[in-house]
């Protein structure tokens, strides 16, 4: 089922794909404008508590700076954004974002398992509670064997995999996550899609996730929103008819799963 915006009222609010969960997040009017550049202009959407959307759209269409006007980085210049009911003014302590620049998200002095401590001495988390919280977020990420390795003696993917289990250390509520599989092998990104399901649907986490690639925003999301360019607004929000648990053979086989491929293709092929 495809789910349109209202052109003929653009300030509407988006429905939801799970209307029978609380609203987390919500835009309303939202816009930004850097000197003469409108980046951004009339973004509603409401989130909801558990609900994971994948925003795609071609470059420069301002998927990044929305996910950093979610995460309360950016003061949007126009509408409200609010967080739990509240106007959110700044950034909140439940809310963690992975960054596709992972080099510098990193801690160079620190070893892979104490990049990971980071978050959970920040939480206060007791010492003795650590190794095991640990060695578990490591072990999640593929990286069990390289607990005592510096992000120097790490590749690439070893590095974003890293800051992942840093930000998962943290318990968040909302994840937001800037392509961060970007730089990753497919059989390494491919497990670590299925794991952020697998947290998302055991933690009621909701996540917020910026994806160049189509098919992963399929796989992943419970919503997509297309976004076009100069400036950045939404073109459709399309809900995800998908079965969960997902499956990387199968769920990429499925009619749905062509047809919105196929959909989403064409929609960013417009704008190349």
């Amino acid at each position: 089922m495809l789910h349109y915006l209202d052109r003929t009222n653009p300030h509407a609010p988006v429905a939801s794909a799970k209307a029978n969960r609380k609203s987390l997040i919500s835009l309303k009017g939202v816009g930004l404008t850097f000197g003469s550049h409108e980046v951004l202009r009339d973004i509603d959407v409401e989130i909801c508590e558990g609900e994971f959307v994948c925003v795609i759209g071609p470059s420069g269409c301002g998927k990044t700076t929305l996910l950093r006007i979610l995460a309360g980085l950016i003061r949007a210049s126009r509408g409200t954004v609010s967080y739990r009911g509240k106007v959110q003014t700044q950034p909140a302590s439940d809310i963690a974002i992975v960054f596709q620049d992972y080099a510098n998200a990193l801690l160079p002095w620190r070893t892979a398992a104490a990049n990971v401590s980071l978050a959970l001495e920040a939480a206060g988390t007791p010492r003795a509670e650590r190794k095991d919280r640990i060695a578990d977020l490591l072990d999640k990420v593929g990286l069990s064997k390289h607990a005592d390795k510096y992000p120097s003696e790490m590749s690439g993917g070893m590095q974003q995999r890293l800051q992942i289990a840093r930000c998962l250390a943290q318990n968040p509520s909302v994840i937001l996550m800037d392509e961060p599989f970007g730089a990753l092998d497919a059989m390494t990104r491919q497990k670590l899609q299925d794991e952020i399901l697998s947290i998302v649907s055991d933690s009621n986490v909701t996540a917020f996730f910026v994806t160049h690639d189509l098919e992963e925003a399929i796989y992943l999301g419970d919503r997509v929103i297309a976004l076009e360019p100069n400036p950045g607004r939404i073109a459709e929000l399309i809900d995800v008819p998908l079965t969960r648990p997902r499956n990387q053979l199968t769920t990429r086989e499925e009619p749905e799963f062509l047809a919105l491929r196929r959909k989403l293709f064409d929609f960013v092929l417009r704008y190349e």
